[in-house]
């Protein structure tokens, strides 16, 4: 039997096929269908025409980048509190134990939304005010990052409302003040080290699969993020995500979903 380099069994790891959907189709109920069956084939999409611009998420990455290039001294001005908002530093989080050697090779930086205190959460840990970056340090940094979450977490809503057709809901149920009025959602910025060897128990993001109703991930289109349709079937069959073609902004979406990042 011929030994394979870890090399050489990425390069046969399919790059997968996912369903696409169009915030821009004014036919949700054709979407809702799209999306309960991505939901039923790996919980993953692409999210295209979600009206996020081109400019607004090049600001956002390109602020990003630079906190992350801060001295770690800096960064740790803003660690992450007991409310999960601001600065995770490399191997904080381990998400796969079982193959994991030690913690993911990546760094991170929350915000979250900062519901009224007298709000329906105001006493749960997921809201809190934000922690920022000296604005001495990073100027036009939290604008940047507060514009950019509005437009995530609107995008949010309106996969929501495909979400509830999909599941035969009316198309508003999730829009009230018990529900997204008032959510418990996080942003995360994250800069990967680029350091990935499962035969060492390496890896950039360990397997997992997010909790809550859903994520949107935005990426810089470099090539890393794979996931499982089928988790209990062994071996595992893992699937490189591409970026789409002609869609530059696309993002995707998870729902239900089995991820890791090489």
């Amino acid at each position: 039997m011929e030994n394979k380099t870890e090399e050489d069994k990425v390069s046969i790891i399919k790059v997968s096929a996912l369903t696409c959907i169009d915030l821009d189709n004014s036919n949700l109920h054709q979407s809702a269908v799209l999306l309960k069956q991505a939901c039923l084939d790996s919980g993953f999409f692409y999210v295209i025409n979600h009206g996020i611009s081109e400019e607004l998420k090049d600001e956002a990455f390109e602020q990003s980048k630079k906190f992350f290039a801060l001295p770690l001294e800096e960064k740790m001005k803003v660690l992450r509190n007991e409310k999960y908002r601001g600065y995770a530093p490399f191997h904080d989080s381990l998400l796969d134990p079982k193959n994991q050697f030690r913690g993911d090779y990546k760094e991170g930086f929350t915000i979250g939304f900062e519901g009224g205190k007298d709000g329906p959460h105001g006493d749960k840990p997921f809201h809190s005010p934000n922690i920022w970056p000296n604005s001495d340090v990073l100027p036009g940094w939290r604008e940047t990052m507060e514009k950019y979450y509005q437009e995530a977490l609107r995008v949010c809503k309106s996969i929501a409302r495909i979400m509830a057709l999909a599941l035969d809901l009316d198309v508003d149920y999730f829009n009230t003040p018990e529900m997204l009025g008032n959510p418990i959602a996080d942003m995360v910025l994250f800069h990967y080290e680029g350091k990935s060897d499962p035969s060492k128990g390496i890896y950039a993001c360990g397997a997992h699969s997010d909790f809550g109703m859903m994520s949107l991930l935005a990426t810089d289109g470099v090539m890393g993020l794979q996931i499982c349709k089928d988790k209990d079937v062994m071996p595992q069959k893992w699937e490189y995500i591409p970026s789409l073609k002609g869609y530059n902004n696309e993002m995707f979406g998870e729902i239900l979903d089995f991820e890791k990042v090489m």
